[in-house]
């Protein structure tokens, strides 16, 4: 109600040329403001939660106003919801409450920039916890998606789960590609990235890189232990591998780590894509990496050691098992063996990421750009599977 009050008061300001953005995951918002930082179509606004690990200090502060959203930055927060009413272009990057409350002028155009460029998890309306949730959850759910004017994808794949999980059609879909995907045909910037990373790392420089990212599993907020057994790692592979570990930023216990001539804890580490580059073989589980990483035609270990009762908890849109671009293995002592055995085949990853990349093909940021801010013709185009 308070912000719903806010918004309406500030609603009777002028409407400015501005386009606002809100970040909580901020590496699809970076890509697109710094794509519009180099055209004229007003000031930028960033709206930074808590929780985004993505720096936006770099930006050109003339142009760009980054503000922390959040509650308790009151003054922040008054600010922010002043520029979302006065904007004539919002672009979010996840599932954002306070959309509910919003009642966009007729004139604005809001874009969902989802942080994920496909799925495995069931979400939105296909959470299967949406059938115990209370019906003013829902409708507050519905409300929200129901502010999305457009929806950007990669891929056909997942503009058919966007349209499910969003109750939205197709007329609400933009196939320009995702934008963060543009980093990995940056081919000439990644040779820059990789050297800089052995040089601050130097225990990479001779060996071959694992890096093991396993998603956030419900209640591992105040305590988390890693079901991959490091030990076992260090034994069998320490001479020929080192491993980056990534926890979710989520996880709140510390790692302590005993191996650290093997082990590297890279949780803090900011950009996960700069880290898959130096990545031979990701270890993952549900998470959304592989989309990506398939990007860079790399083998991955998917560790799944709680399948069953995460299947039935979250739900996956389709077989599971059948889809993956890499072997599924339960235990420490399988996730050794496909590494020591080259159990990988990579024409598995190649059909992944053509089928989840489809329209991500190094210019997502730009498309998306000229088909909002220039080329009003091209919108049927983008929105035509």
């Amino acid at each position: 109600m308070i912000f719903r009050l806010v918004y309406t008061i500030f609603k009777l300001f002028p409407q400015r040329e501005k386009t606002t953005f809100v970040a909580s995951f901020g590496d699809n918002v970076y890509y697109v403001a710094k794509e519009l930082q180099k055209y004229d179509y007003g000031q930028l606004v960033i709206l930074k939660e808590s929780n985004c690990r993505t720096d936006f200090d770099k930006f050109d502060n003339q142009v760009t106003k980054i503000l922390n959203f959040e509650t308790l930055n009151l003054v922040h927060f008054i600010k922010g919801i002043y520029h979302l009413a006065t904007s004539k272009v919002v672009f979010v990057d996840n599932y954002f409450g306070f959309l509910s409350a919003v009642d966009f002028k007729e004139n604005v155009t809001c874009i969902q920039l989802w942080h994920a460029a496909g799925a495995i998890k069931q979400f939105g309306l296909m959470d299967p916890s949406i059938y115990t949730r209370s019906e003013r959850a829902v409708k507050r759910f519905k409300e929200v998606y129901q502010r999305f004017h457009y929806v950007v994808v990669g891929s056909e794949k997942m503009a058919t789960i966007f349209r499910k999980s969003f109750g939205i059609d197709s007329n609400n879909i933009l196939r320009t590609g995702i934008p963060r995907t543009d980093f990995f045909f940056e081919s000439q910037k990644h040779q820059e990235i990789v050297q800089t990373l052995q040089t601050e790392n130097p225990i990479i420089q001779n060996k071959k890189v694992l890096l093991y990212a396993p998603t956030f599993r419900d209640g591992q907020l105040t305590s988390f232990d890693l079901p991959l057994n490091l030990e076992e790692m260090y034994q069998e592979l320490k001479d020929e591998y080192i491993l980056l570990l990534r926890l979710h930023p989520a996880i709140k216990s510390s790692f302590k780590n005993v191996y650290p001539n093997f082990v590297v804890d890279v949780s803090s580490y900011e950009n996960l894509n700069e880290l898959l580059l130096i990545a031979d073989c990701v270890i993952t589980d549900y998470s959304s990496i592989p989309f990506e990483y398939s990007l860079l035609r790399k083998p991955m270990i998917f560790f799944t050691y709680d399948f069953e009762d995460y299947k039935k908890k979250r739900g996956f849109y389709e077989d599971y098992e059948k889809n993956l671009p890499g072997p599924m293995v339960r235990t420490t002592e399988e996730v050794i063996n496909v590494i020591q055995q080259h159990q990988f085949d990579l024409t598995q990853v190649e059909k992944y990421a053509s089928e989840w990349n489809q329209y991500s093909r190094g210019k997502s940021s730009e498309n998306l750009i000229k088909i909002l801010y220039q080329e009003q013709e091209q919108y049927e185009e983008a929105l035509t599977p």
